[in-house]
């Protein structure tokens, strides 16, 4: 079976996406003419093959509709409200399927389709009856799961130590004592992708150094999921890269599928477990999994449900960012993403659903006044919802060491022995993280010789490679407080040339401030990691003129940055030593080295 791939079906430059009005569109591709429908409003733009779900005929505007949302089939009059994909003639008939509407940074855009669209219906199996036992689900802690399916064990995303996103995650719910040995004795494990809530180089590290050729599973990402094994010095021998859409046999009842997300294909993943015809999904933190394609009726569903995971905006300020603002930002967003979760679950009628993967905290002191105000959903208030619009669908929220009998869920939903909660006494919440063992070594970048020299600057932007964009931004190393560090560095990046200016620009042009905490913006330097340790993991605060998202700068320092570090043993070769000054920086001595370097 073939790979599944992301087919491009149309595509329009920028002066043709502005040339959309409001409402329905409808475009024809030139060489095939294959025409789609393109529905653009104030929360962006969605679109389809103009092809109706019934018998395939084509649709027209529909001249009784006034608000510009629905079109009609020539063939039996059946009609589309193409602002939700739902057909409203006959109701509750079809959902329509819908396309990937992928804009480009200069306003362009595709139109993607999957293919196969519906992978995991290549070889079919009939489910057969499971034993009392047979199959148990144990949650251990955030996206940690471990599926024990007849004599195999497998695992989902195992983050059982340390932080994520440098210093800023931290786990909620305390593992049980016996999490590490389990993750050792498992069969396989699966990774969904490179974020460190899920990629856990010190939980790795306990792998490699038990069980350094356990059979790792991942997606064929365009950014590797493993692109920072060889820094971290963990040692993994057996990683799996699986192509999208194919059934991996583990043994002649077991297999599993990995899917690509349609928003981030270039990173998240979510999977299919199948074990003798009965099948779990889990989303992870896809956006839109497989573009919005699921499995019908799968017996167990898990995803994420939590919200909070980004910077924005708790870490803005200025303009309009007051504290109302984002507490009213927040409680609207929670909001939306609870109902669209609970729409999700009740559209693909899973037998159980468990919300999982966003069991996190900002638990260090210094982030207290994230940990306050960055509010997230709750899995019971996921689960009750549910309850309320689709009482058929169990719910289940776990607590670390919990364990799903998944046989005697499905023969009786109501069983009480389907689900054994952990042993009285045990640990559910975290109470300590040894944050000095993590925060120090974080810190230890601080001293690293290469921030003696500020010529370290233009190595580390050209390094990045990102240029030829009409916008400033303003670094400024900071402590834990966001206060600026007289030692630290505060520097201007003009990304239209790639200069370091000493002052803006007449020009007009977009500008960002950017305050980062010292010890984790050198760590990021040194290593050539992701910026997403600082925008993700709240370790800056930021403020924007005008106030609108760069998506191609933050694109490319959280995905896009070169796989290997900076070779910073090559730039002390190159670069002559600096007096260190008696007193403080001069800063006009800073900007004239770097516009020598």
């Amino acid at each position: 079976m073939a790979s599944q791939e992301a087919k491009e079906l149309l595509s329009l430059g920028p002066s043709e996406v502005g040339s959309l009005n409001d409402g329905v569109n409808f475009r024809k591709n030139p060489e095939d003419g294959k025409c789609y429908i393109i529905y653009k409003s104030g929360e962006g733009i969605r679109a389809c093959k103009n092809q109706c779900k019934h018998q395939g005929g084509l649709f027209i505007k529909d001249i009784e509709d006034l608000d510009g949302r629905t079109v009609k089939c020539t063939k039996h009059n059946w009609k589309l409200n193409v602002s939700t994909m739902k057909y409203v003639n006959p109701p509750d008939s079809f959902l329509q399927d819908e396309l990937e509407v992928e804009v480009s940074d200069d306003g362009g855009l595709r139109l993607l389709e999957l293919n196969p669209v519906d992978p995991w219906l290549a070889d079919p199996r009939t489910p057969l009856e499971l034993q009392e036992g047979e199959v148990k689900v144990t949650y251990l802690t955030h996206a940690c799961m471990e599926l024990q399916l007849g004599g195999k064990r497998l695992m989902f995303d195992p983050w059982l130590k340390g932080p994520a996103f440098a210093r800023g995650w931290w786990l909620l719910h305390e593992p049980p004592e016996d999490a590490l040995d389990r993750m050792c004795a498992a069969d396989l494990i699966y990774i969904s992708h490179m974020h460190s809530d899920h990629l856990s180089y010190p939980t790795l590290k306990v792998l490699s150094e038990r069980r350094p050729d356990m059979p790792i599973y991942v997606g064929d990402t365009s950014r590797p999921v493993f692109w920072y094994l060889e820094q971290s010095q963990v040692k993994l021998t057996n990683i799996n890269v699986t192509p999208f859409g194919v059934w991996q046999n583990i043994d002649d009842h077991l297999r599993l599928m990995i899917l690509m997300d349609g928003v981030h294909p270039e990173m998240d993943t979510c999977i299919i477990v199948d074990y003798k015809g009965h099948m779990i999904l889990n989303t992870v933190d896809c956006t839109r999994p497989n573009g919005g394609r699921l499995p019908h009726n799968v017996d167990l569903m898990m995803g994420d449900f939590a919200g909070g995971a980004s910077g924005f905006p708790m870490t803005f300020y200025g303009g309009k960012y007051t504290e109302s603002w984002k507490e009213q930002f927040i409680r609207n967003e929670r909001k939306k993403l609870l109902n669209y979760k609970s729409d999700l679950v009740r559209s693909l009628q899973p037998r159980i659903y468990c919300p999982f993967a966003g069991y996190f905290v900002e638990a260090h002191p210094s982030d207290r006044y994230i940990k306050d105000t960055n509010i997230k959903n709750s899995p019971v208030s996921l689960n009750e919802l549910i309850n309320r619009t689709a009482p058929d669908i169990k719910t289940w929220t776990p607590k670390p060491g919990a364990v799903l009998d998944l046989g005697l869920a499905l023969r009786d939903p109501s069983n009480s022995a389907a689900i054994t909660d952990p042993p009285a006494g045990a640990k559910i919440y975290k109470d300590s993280w040894e944050f000095s063992l993590y925060v120090d070594e974080l810190n230890r970048a601080i001293s690293s010789a290469i921030f003696k020299h500020p010529g370290w600057i233009q190595f580390y932007y050209t390094w990045a490679g990102f240029a030829n964009y009409n916008l400033v931004v303003r670094m400024v190393e900071t402590d834990d407080a966001f206060e600026p560090v007289a030692a630290g560095y505060d520097y201007l990046v003009d990304f239209l040339d790639l200069s370091f200016p000493s002052s803006r620009p007449d020009r007009e042009h977009s500008y960002l401030e950017i305050k980062n905490r010292m010890g984790v913006m050198r760590h990021v330097v040194l290593h050539g990691g992701l910026w997403d340790d600082l925008y993700i993991g709240f370790q800056n605060r930021i403020s924007r003129d005008p106030d609108v998202y760069h998506h191609k700068f933050w694109n490319h320092f959280q995905a896009e940055l070169p796989v290997r570090a900076p070779d910073w043993g090559l730039f002390l070769q190159r670069t002559p030593p600096v007096q260190e000054p008696d007193g403080p920086r001069d800063d006009q001595t800073l900007w004239n080295y770097c516009a020598l370097m």
